[in-house]
C-alpha cells in the first residue's frame, strides 16, 4: 500500500498542465474506488452525502426498475403477431405466393412480342392482420362458407351462427388494431422517452456526483499522506474538491427531484388502462351481441334433436 500511496502522491505532484491534471484525479479516482471496494478505506474516510440525496437516489431507482418492468412486457405491442398462433406458417405461405406473382408478372413482361404465350400480369393478395381476432374471424369466416355450401345458406343452423360468430370477431379485430397503435404512440413513446431522457439524465449526474466523492476523497488521502512543503496545495485541492461535491450534489438532487416530480408517466399509464379498457369494452359488447343469437339457434337445434330422437 505504500507503493500506491507514493505513487499517487507523485501523479498528483506532477505539473504537466491542465490534461495531466485530469488524469491524475482520474487515475487517484480509480484508485480510491478500488480500495473501497476492497474495503481498504475506513467508514468515517468515506465522504457522507447528504441524506436527502441518498433518499432520491433510493427513489429514482425504484422509478427506473417500474419504467423498465413495464416496458418488458408492454413491448409487445410493437408488433401486432404477439397473439397470433400460426403466423409462422402463414408467413412461409405468404412468401411463396409473393414469388409466385414475381416470377408471373416477369414472364408476362418479358414475353412479350415472342412466339411463346404470355401469361396475365397477376396482382398480390393483399397483407392481412396477423393478431388473434383476425384469425378468430377469418377462421369462423372460412367454417361458415364450408358448411353453408353443402347445406344451403339459410338452412344450416351451424353456417349462420358461425358467420354471426364472424362478425363479432371483425369488429373485435378493428378495435385491437386501433387499441395497439393507440398504446403505441401514446404509452410506449412517451414511456421510453422517460427512461432514456429524464431518468437517464438523472443517472448521469448521479455518476458524476460519485466521480466527485471519489475525488475529493482521494484528496483528502494525498493531504493526508503529502509532506510539509506540498500541505498547503494539497489542502487547496481538497478544498476546491468539496466546492465540486456541494455543487455537483445540489444539481443532481434538483434532476432527481425533477424526474420525480413529473406527472407524465401517471398520464402515460393512465392512457395504457383506457386504450386496454376500450378494446376490451369493445370486445365484450360485439361478443355479447351475437351470444344471445347463437344460444337461441342452440337451443332451436337441440329441439329438433330431441324431436327426431322422439319419434
Amino acid at each position: 500500500m505504500d507503493g500506491w500511496k507514493q505513487f499517487s502522491s507523485g501523479i498528483a505532484g506532477l505539473n504537466l498542465g491542465q490534461s495531466a491534471n485530469k488524469f491524475a484525479k482520474g487515475f487517484q479516482s480509480s484508485v480510491q474506488a478500488t480500495k473501497e471496494r476492497l474495503g481498504q478505506v475506513a467508514p468515517e474516510e468515506i465522504t457522507e452525502l447528504p441524506q436527502e440525496y441518498k433518499d432520491l437516489e433510493a427513489r429514482v431507482d425504484s422509478l427506473r426498475v417500474a419504467h423498465l418492468a413495464l416496458l418488458k412486457v408492454t413491448k409487445v405491442y410493437e408488433s401486432e403477431t404477439y397473439d397470433y398462433p400460426t403466423q409462422i406458417q402463414e408467413s412461409l405461405t405468404e412468401l411463396g405466393t409473393t414469388i409466385g406473382h414475381g416470377i408471373t408478372n416477369f414472364a408476362a413482361a418479358n414475353l412479350k412480342g415472342t412466339s411463346l404465350p404470355a401469361p396475365e400480369p397477376a396482382q398480390p393478395n393483399a397483407p392481412q392482420h396477423k393478431t388473434l381476432p383476425h384469425a378468430f374471424g377469418r377462421a369462423a369466416t372460412n367454417a361458415a362458407t364450408a358448411v353453408q355450401q353443402t347445406s344451403g345458406a339459410g338452412d344450416d343452423k351451424l353456417g349462420k351462427a358461425l358467420q354471426t360468430y364472424a362478425g363479432a370477431w371483425e369488429k373485435i379485430a378493428d378495435a385491437r388494431v386501433e387499441q395497439d397503435a393507440t398504446i403505441r404512440d401514446r404509452f410506449l413513446l412517451p414511456w421510453q422517452s422517460t427512461l432514456t431522457t429524464s431518468i437517464n439524465v438523472a443517472m448521469k449526474a448521479r455518476q458524476a456526483v460519485r466521480v466527485s466523492r471519489l475525488e475529493l476523497d482521494a484528496a483528502k488521502q494525498t493531504l493526508k499522506n503529502a509532506s510539509p512543503a506540498k500541505q498547503e496545495a494539497a489542502r487547496l485541492e481538497v478544498e476546491n474538491a468539496e466546492d465540486d461535491l456541494v455543487q455537483k450534489t445540489e444539481v443532481a438532487i434538483t434532476l432527481m427531484k425533477t424526474v420525480l416530480d413529473n406527472p407524465e408517466p401517471l398520464k402515460d399509464l393512465n392512457e395504457l388502462a383506457k386504450a386496454q379498457l376500450m378494446f376490451y369494452a369493445t370486445a365484450a359488447e360485439a361478443l355479447s351481441s351475437v351470444q344471445g343469437e347463437i344460444e337461441e339457434l342452440s337451443v332451436a337445434a337441440e329441439g329438433e334433436y330431441r324431436k327426431t330422437r322422439d319419434h
